[in-house]
Order: C-alpha cells, then sequence, then structure tokens
C-alpha cells in the first residue's frame, strides 16, 4: 500500500531541489570568472545527469556540483560508481557531438559549502 506524501516532505524535497540549482549557479559563475565555457547544464546522458558541462581550451570538463556543509563531505558525497557512470556519460555525449571530439575529458567537482566561496577540484578520476 502506497502512502501520499506528506506535505513536509514535499517542501523539504522542494527546498533541496531549489538549493542545488542555486548552488549550480554559483559554480556556473565560479567557473566562467575562472575561464571556462559553460555548454550546458543539467544534461542527461548514458545513464547519468551531467550538472554543468565546460570547456576550457582542450579541456572537456564534466563538472559535478556538491553542496555540502563542508569541502570534505562535498568530496565524500561522489561516490567511485557515480564518478564512473558520469565519465561513461561525458564519453556518450563527446562522441555524440562532432564539436566536443578530441577533447581531453575530466570529471571535476565544484564544492559547494554555505557561506564560503565554491571550491573547484580539477581531475578526479574514475576510482
Amino acid at each position: 500500500m502506497s502512502r501520499a506524501p506528506r506535505p513536509w516532505r514535499q517542501r523539504l524535497g522542494g527546498q533541496a531541489h531549489r538549493r542545488g540549482h542555486v548552488a549550480e549557479w554559483w559554480a556556473a559563475a565560479w567557473l566562467l570568472l575562472k575561464g571556462y565555457q559553460i555548454l550546458g547544464f543539467r544534461l542527461k546522458a548514458a545513464g547519468a545527469e551531467i550538472d554543468i558541462l565546460a570547456r576550457k581550451g582542450r579541456v572537456l570538463a564534466l563538472v559535478e556540483v556538491k553542496q555540502r556543509p563542508s569541502y570534505d563531505a562535498a568530496l565524500e558525497a561522489l561516490g567511485a560508481d557515480q564518478r564512473q557512470r558520469l565519465l561513461n556519460a561525458g564519453q556518450a555525449l563527446a562522441q555524440g557531438r562532432r564539436s566536443l571530439q578530441g577533447l581531453d575529458l575530466r570529471l571535476d567537482v565544484m564544492a559547494v559549502v554555505p557561506g564560503r566561496w565554491p571550491r573547484h577540484y580539477r581531475n578526479l578520476d574514475a576510482g
């Protein structure tokens, strides 16, 4: 027997969703300041959603945005399975778009912590 969603739970879910979008915009602004070109937001590909797709020179960065109470918690929130799914999605996306072929694919994390500047962690591998 399924239960109807509770109003407080829906409200909390909506708040988390909005905070996630705000964190993504903060991360994108930070990347722009660092010289990246933002190619897309929330792209669905091969079983994963890429929060931000960005390019800087020959680097195509798949940027996963994590908003947590600390930078360490943000990094820990991205497990090896999710990393691999994101890399696979990025490879599929790059193969499907001629303009992205031949770029060096990289997985980055943008950690967003309340009251602090975003922190950009570059080149996280699948392991």
